[in-house]
């Protein structure tokens, strides 16, 4: 009979591979995560291909549904957030000061942004027809927009895009998910005028410019 002395690791049994699912490990990546992933990243990663792991993000999204999380797509990018109906209980939980609310024209201005990105200042002012700057500078500030390079053009005025900021304000798993416009065609003025009406923030907040 062996005393415990006698024992070594070689006689402790090896421990059991985990057998995660792929897009189990996936969901462990993206909650370490302090920042979106990219797809690319993650399959390198993991060491799988392309279409493998956007089969298995397509798995993570639909496992998520009946559950707190979402798995929000900005592009290429993909983190994991909330869910939108949970904002008021994960406000008030981690006594979140309420965020600022988006004056008329800022909302104009973002919804412009939303739904022709890349756009540059030049363009939102013709669709508009006044000066954006202002409303420019706080959706900056808000972090609910983000310079995304310059145009070959004269001057080479600055592009805008949204960001991941953006789809959280507005409880949207991705940029596909923005309501549809009245028409299907390439957003005329009138279109624009109106297209802050379907932009709905997930959260109450206080006013600003």
């Amino acid at each position: 009979m062996k005393s415990a002395a006698d024992y070594s690791m070689r006689d402790v049994p090896p421990a059991a591979e985990p057998s995660l699912s792929l897009a189990a490990r996936i969901e462990a990546l993206l909650f370490v995560s302090s920042a979106p992933v990219e797809v690319g990243r993650l399959a390198g990663a993991l060491g799988v291909s392309l279409d493998e792991t956007e089969a298995a993000l397509r798995a993570l999204e639909e496992s998520l549904l009946p559950r707190g999380l979402r798995l929000q797509r900005h592009r290429s990018r993909l983190q994991l957030t909330t869910a939108p109906e949970l904002a008021a209980e994960v406000e008030s939980f981690l006594q979140l000061e309420s965020t600022s609310r988006l004056s008329p024209a800022a909302l104009e201005v973002l919804a412009i942004i939303a739904y022709r990105q890349p756009v540059t200042r030049p363009m939102i002012d013709s669709i508009r027809g006044v000066n954006s700057d202002s409303s420019l500078r706080t959706l900056l500030r808000l972090g609910l927009i983000e310079e995304a390079g310059r145009t070959e053009g004269p001057g080479r005025p600055i592009l805008y895009t949204t960001t991941p900021d953006f789809l959280r304000h507005f409880g949207l798993p991705s940029l596909a998910a923005l309501p549809p416009l009245a028409s299907d065609e390439m957003l005329d003025a009138a279109d624009e005028a109106n297209a802050s009406d379907v932009l709905e923030p997930t959260r109450e907040e206080t006013s600003d410019a």
